[in-house]
């Protein structure tokens, strides 16, 4: 199984072949799901004690898994939080896999770490960190934002001891589920702050919220969003940054979907604070068109993540090399892929001017299914939307309308949306991340709806 032979070359045609029709698709279908009695009758029992010829493998992967599985590199995939990866970052995905690099160490992996720290620098230079700030990449949103809590829970702790009862973070009220979910596993708790009108935490609230808590002493972070999962809302980062600093807290920036755009320049004001923070994660697997899976963590001080995180054990001493970068010290993870060399080879190639130039193009098509959406008689924009996510009313339709509308869609292959919820109501939701998304595509949703 390990050598290069005739069985081997078989199988490399096989799927090289594959990968560049792929790439080559335009548009990309969105396909859809199956029923497991489908799937179980179509596939049938592939893994057995002798194998199969990798043809018969590849034929079933092609025709009946590949299509059973929603395509969410495709200009018509407008649920959840699309990814939209050039061709260049999915190729060197494929060079990445063939290299069988080790990222959790310089000693390991020096020349794909180096790569990797020139993408995360640029991130870093476009939220305004120090030259000294650093971090790594991890698998998303989820990872990164409880890495980035457990080390602000322990910079807490060195400074202050434990508190009385459990340690706390503030969120607001639509701060995403990874953060609730972190506190679980870190047996912390969330004190949750509400938004303002529009959905925001300002620092005002904040700030009334945290002189009025009887245990200050507990809390040990206050999180921020640039932009939310369902509505693509910006907090008020500067605020929140103020009130952090006021109180000795330290801010981390949830901005796995938003903070992509930092890089264009019509948006960059919406960032400001950001420059404050202790600590923020973007996955460029979202906006920032890398593959999955693609998380950039990055902190201010990345020594109090290292003191946070690194591990310890006999065989891992010989790692531990002054003045060395290991990725492995600034998350919870040990063994990693070099899954930033993606978004660094595409970034080198195509230059960070083509990717201002593409997020601007995003934001033009939001504003436009935006005024699309407005101008129709049957149709309720909800919001203009800050980002890239775009929420609107059907009138006279109930939360099962919605969710026929999106099912017919997806099987017509017109559109994958997802309806979503807004202050308590069934309503639509549209997430625009491909730079290349044909103005007809918003054109059929707005006659499709009448």
């Amino acid at each position: 199984m390990h050598s290069y032979d005739e069985h081997t070359e078989r199988i490399a045609r096989l799927c090289f072949d594959y990968a560049i029709e792929r790439l080559r698709m335009d548009p990309v279908p969105l396909d859809g799901p199956s029923t497991p009695e489908a799937l179980d009758a179509a596939a049938g029992k592939l893994i057995t004690p002798r194998g199969h010829a990798p043809e018969d493998v590849m034929r079933v992967f092609a025709e009946v898994l590949a299509p059973a599985c929603v395509s969410s590199d495709s200009p018509r995939f407008l649920a959840f939080i699309p990814e939209a990866p050039t061709k260049a970052s999915q190729l060197f995905d494929v060079v990445v896999s063939a290299s069988a690099i080790v990222g959790s160490s310089w000693l390991e992996g020096s020349g794909a770490i180096h790569a990797e720290n020139e993408a995360l620098r640029w991130i870093a230079d476009l939220a305004a960190f120090p030259p000294g700030a650093g971090g790594c990449f991890v698998s998303g949103g989820s990872a990164g934002n409880l890495s980035a809590l457990v080390t602000a829970r322990e910079a807490a702790r060195a400074k202050l001891g434990g508190p009385r009862g459990r340690w706390r973070a503030v969120l607001g009220d639509q701060a995403h589920s990874s953060l609730t979910n972190a506190l679980h596993i870190m047996d912390a708790e969330p004190l949750v702050v509400p938004s303002d009108a529009d959905g925001r935490l300002t620092g005002r609230v904040l700030a009334a919220a945290l002189d009025a808590d009887p245990d200050p002493r507990s809390i040990f972070a206050i999180v921020a969003t640039a932009g939310t999962t369902n509505a693509g809302i910006v907090d008020d980062l500067a605020g929140i940054a103020a009130t952090a600093a006021e109180h000795g807290l330290w801010m981390h920036v949830d901005g796995a979907y938003g903070l992509a755009a930092m890089a264009a320049p019509s948006a960059r004001s919406l960032f400001d604070g950001i420059e404050r923070a202790n600590s923020f994660v973007v996955d460029p697997h979202k906006w920032l068109f890398a593959p999955f899976d693609c998380a950039a963590l990055l902190y201010r001080e990345p020594e109090l993540a290292r003191r946070a995180h690194t591990q310890h054990a006999a065989y891992l001493e010989p790692l531990r090399t002054a003045g060395e970068w290991n990725p492995a010290d600034y998350a919870y993870h040990l063994t990693r892929r070099v899954r930033g060399l993606p978004f660094w080879f595409s970034l080198a190639v195509h230059g960070t001017n083509a990717y201002a130039d593409a997020l601007e193009r995003t934001l033009a098509i939001a504003k436009r299914a935006a005024a699309a959406i407005d101008a129709a008689p049957h149709l309720e924009l909800l919001r203009q939307p800050d980002l890239s996510i775009v929420l609107w009313r059907r009138t006279g339709w109930s939360a099962a309308d919605y969710t026929d509308w999106s099912r017919r869609m997806l099987d017509e292959q017109r559109v994958f949306a997802l309806p979503t919820t807004w202050d308590g109501e069934v309503v639509a939701r549209a997430v625009f991340l491909h730079p290349d998304m044909p103005d007809a595509v918003v054109d059929d949703m707005v006659v499709s709806m009448a």
